[in-house]
């Protein structure tokens, strides 16, 4: 089972390798270690081999069990569609979590509902170069979105890789939390701005843009957003040569998509009103509005803290723009062209909202364009 070979080396000392193989159920298992005299090399040899004589560890060597933070790491490593922003910052807080230092065997419903309690009470992870940051508890649906990706992990480390991450564990855990109110849905915003709100922000926009003119055109970009129904990271990377103004449509390059992260591009109709946007802004390089979304996110969030608006994201606007396609009397594809739903899942929350006619058509909202 073993034997131990001699080498002379350099200046007349010997060394003495001792070499272990195993055969055991068609497995094969080699082990090798240098000693500086035969004695050692042959008690280390001993010792080894009642080791491996004792039942599981070679079917664990035969099995590795690494852990759940290097399986997030062979994830990461290995799909083929790279994960969105938000899912990557979960995974890398999750493998700062202590669950993470833990062997995939040993992860059971009770280490994970350890995890989800920790994770809704506010934990953080230790950064020693930095002040620690206070805690504070999270929302249900955060929580949800952290298990939501942890997920992913655990439903290829098995078939995939043949680790023993336990689905079934997670899904146990995720009830339990579930009654225990840690875990709950996304709530659904129905938050709509109203005319005197939108009044409000373009002439407070308009105002600072006189005083600031190398500001971003909040007006247009706002009024875009709202007649387009285009997210404010879309709108941003919107391209002039992906404007069709003779069919009426816009190319959206990588759409947003819970799945579908790269080359998700997706040609959506524009409304009269987007098109005028449009021909209303100077044509200067490639994009169209040539700004960083964080910015214009930024500066609606102070306009409203300014005006008093209480409530209202600029991820409204989408929302009444996709509203108010339906209060037009559009039918479910007619609004899915333009905001680029692909799913009626997905638009039915807008329907019940429906209101007769265009509560804009009275509006003037063009004497706010340049």
């Amino acid at each position: 089972m073993g034997s131990i070979n001699e080498r002379v080396k350099k200046g007349g000392l010997s060394s003495f390798t001792a070499q272990i193989r195993v055969k055991r159920d068609g497995f094969r298992h080699t082990e090798a270690r240098t000693f500086s005299t035969r004695k050692l090399a042959s008690r280390w040899m001993a010792l080894r081999e009642n080791e491996l004589d004792r039942p599981g560890v070679l079917e664990k060597i035969r099995n590795p069990d690494p852990t759940l933070g290097e399986v997030i790491d062979l994830y990461l490593k290995t799909t083929l569609t790279p994960p969105g922003r938000t899912k990557a910052q979960c995974l890398v807080t999750v493998k700062k979590h202590p669950i993470a230092a833990r062997q995939c065997g040993e992860i059971t419903s009770i280490e994970i509902a350890g995890f989800i309690t920790d994770m809704i009470n506010g934990w953080q992870p230790v950064d020693h170069e930095t002040e620690p940051k206070p805690t504070a508890p999270r929302k249900p649906q955060t929580v949800a979105n952290y298990v939501s990706h942890l997920r992913s992990v655990f439903a290829v480390a098995r078939p995939m890789w043949g680790y023993a991450l336990d689905q079934q564990a997670l899904r146990d855990a995720v009830t339990a939390a579930k009654y225990l109110g840690m875990i709950a849905a996304s709530a659904k915003r129905e938050r709509r701005p109203s005319l005197d709100e939108l009044e409000q922000l373009l002439e407070y926009f308009a105002a600072r843009k006189r005083d600031v003119p190398r500001m971003a055109p909040m007006v247009e970009i706002v009024l875009f957003c709202l007649f387009s129904t285009r997210r404010q990271e879309e709108a941003t990377t919107l391209l002039r040569e992906d404007y069709e103004a003779a069919h009426g449509r816009i190319l959206v390059r990588g759409m947003k998509h819970p799945a579908q992260k790269i080359g998700n591009d997706v040609w959506c109709e524009l409304p009269p009103e987007a098109i005028a946007v449009i021909e209303s802004i100077p044509q200067n390089g490639e994009r169209i509005f040539p700004f960083n979304h964080r910015t214009i996110s930024a500066n609606f969030t102070r306009a409203c803290h300014s005006l008093q608006i209480k409530d209202l994201h600029f991820h409204d606007l989408r929302h009444e723009g996709v509203s108010r396609l339906f209060e037009m009397g559009k039918t479910i594809p007619q609004a899915a062209s333009v905001s680029g739903h692909r799913s009626w899942s997905s638009l039915k929350r807008y329907s019940h909202l429906r209101q007769p006619g265009d509560k804009y058509a009275g509006w003037d909202w063009r004497r706010w364009l340049a």
